[in-house]
This record gives structure tokens, sequence and C-alpha cells, in this order.
């Protein structure tokens, strides 16, 4: 189950590797691509879902949107199995170019960015709810497409050098402290 699917690339990515597959996007437009593309009914919120459960859920970029997170998260654990895996991706405030860009750093994207998340807030939230952290894996194009917005909100202009550069320094940071633009959060349910 792909949360967010878009216009079903990914989607379409896993059935061609032989995986059944499923999606929710709110989009209307998207729907009706990702729809054609895994010729499937695509629903638009994880509330309309039937009572399947699944093995794998993933989401990309979508959980810092969620409005009544923790009400999501319960719906989540309904929808997957014992021991099967979350994935998730989030932008991290913590990351070098979040610190660089202070308020002008595009991923914070208030009022459509409802949450900010950090390892340890997404370890705490997901291990309260059931899962373990399996997994944390960097985004290392995150830094360069992200400090490439957020120069731009803070200059406005489009210095590809330098904001290349800051997303550079954002993933050495991120090899020497941990805290990359944006990771991959891998989570079992127990």
């Amino acid at each position: 189950l792909d949360i967010g699917c878009g216009t079903g690339s990914f989607l379409e990515y896993c059935k061609n590797k032989g995986k059944d597959v499923y999606g929710i996007e709110p989009n209307n437009k998207a729907k009706k691509v990702a729809e054609k593309y895994i010729s499937k009914k695509i629903d638009s919120d994880i509330f309309e879902l039937d009572n399947k459960k699944y093995d794998t859920i993933t989401m990309w970029h979508v959980l810092e949107h969620i409005v009544e997170l923790y009400e999501f998260i319960e719906k989540l654990s309904e929808k997957i199995n014992k021991n099967g895996q979350l994935i998730i991706a989030v932008p991290n405030y913590k990351s070098f170019d979040a610190k660089y860009y202070k308020q002008y750093w595009a991923a914070y994207d208030v009022p459509r960015h409802i949450w900010h998340f950090s390892k340890e807030s997404i370890r705490t939230i997901f291990t309260e709810k059931g899962y373990k952290l399996i997994q944390i894996k960097p985004m290392y194009f995150d830094s360069f497409y992200i400090s490439m917005i957020s120069e731009k909100y803070k200059s406005g202009s489009n210095n590809i050098i330098k904001s290349f550069l800051i997303g550079l320094l954002s993933n050495i940071y991120g090899l020497l402290k941990g805290e990359y633009s944006s990771h991959i959060y891998v989570l079992e349910k127990n």
C-alpha cells in the first residue's frame, strides 16, 4: 500500500516487479493517472479502505501533511500485518540545510507541512504505537532539491551553484552527524 501514491509511478514499478499493489491518493487528477498505470481503483483516504491488511505500507513525504496524526497512525496499525513494514520518508528539521536556511527552509512548507520530524520524534511516536525502528536511511538528493528551493525563498534568485554547495555541505554534515535533509525510516509492527 502506497499512501500518497501521486500518479502511481512507484506503484507501477512495484507491480512490474511482481508485487500486488494498492494506493491512496487524495488528488483526483493524479489518482486517475495512477489508476490507469496499475489498472486498479485508488482510494482517496485511508479511512475509505476495506478490511484488507498489507505487508508493506509506504509513505514518501506524506506524514508531515497529516492533520490528525495519531488517529492516522492508529488506522495504519489496523492496516498493516504483524511484522509488516512501514516505510516513511520525511524531511529532517535537524539537518544542516534546515539550520542554514532557518525560516526560509523550503521543507518547513507551512501550512502544508503540519508536522516536522526528527529521528527521535519518529522513534518515540512509532515505538509508543507498537512499532520497532529497524533502519534509518538518508535521502541524499533531497538536500540539493530543498536547498534550491530554499535559496530561491531566501535570496529571490536561482543561485544553482550556492544551493548545490549548501546541499553538498548538508550531506557532509549528515555523514558526520547522522542528520540528513530527509530520512527514510523502516519500521516493523510488533
